[in-house]
């Protein structure tokens, strides 16, 4: 886009809106919407709300209309000595040029800080990045650990119900030793009170 086809803007700080329609033009080439300049200056004295420049002269602030008619732009300049037309002419275009360099230094500054912001963000961001890998890190340490521990766990349990089987077989086969002496322990003395009883009664007597 050409300096020709810019907007300008108004450079009351907490405004910064495109101009249209009427604006107010100071000495110290600065240029304001309607709405701010007629309230700002209005005031006594009158200091220019860009860069605090006293404007105490007649011309020092004027009210121009940013798209006169057809009929303005024939007769403003009438009359005039061409050297003037052009002195005239050339001042507009300076004042044109500097505020749209004074736009782009702004827009420079306002790239600057945002690119010192994105650095100061991405600077957090791998900052917690890093603090959130190290504490992945001891989650998975951790998670290592338990698992590790799990095992050990399943390796104790495994051997322990092993143990435990071992000790039912021997269990079971303790007891079935003991119900088989013990059957043999009845028979025995079952014979033997048989073999008491008959010598004690000879056959025949009981």
């Amino acid at each position: 886009m050409s300096m020709y086809d810019y907007s300008l803007i108004c450079n009351f700080p907490k405004c910064r809106g495109k101009l249209s329609g009427f604006a107010w033009v100071t000495a110290c080439s600065h240029i304001f919407c309607d709405r701010h300049g007629s309230g700002e200056f209005s005031r006594t004295p009158t200091i220019c709300p860009a860069c605090s420049s006293a404007l105490s002269g007649k011309l020092d602030i004027v009210r121009t209309e940013l798209a006169p008619s057809e009929q303005y732009k024939a007769m403003v300049l009438v009359g005039l000595r061409p050297e003037t037309v052009l002195d005239i002419s050339h001042r507009a275009l300076a004042f044109w040029t500097y505020q749209v360099n004074q736009e782009r230094l702004l827009m420079e500054y306002s790239l600057s800080r945002a690119e010192v912001q994105v650095g100061q963000i991405e600077k957090v961001m791998v900052q917690q990045n890093q603090s959130k890998e190290l504490e992945l890190n001891a989650l998975r340490e951790e998670i290592a650990s338990l698992n590790k521990r799990l095992e050990e766990y399943k390796r104790k349990y495994s051997e322990v119900s092993e143990l435990l089987v071992k000790r039912n077989r021997q269990y079971q086969k303790l007891q079935g030793l003991f119900e088989t002496m013990r059957l043999r322990t009845m028979e025995a003395a079952e014979k033997e009170g048989l073999n008491l009883a008959a010598n004690i009664f000879p056959t025949g007597e009981w």
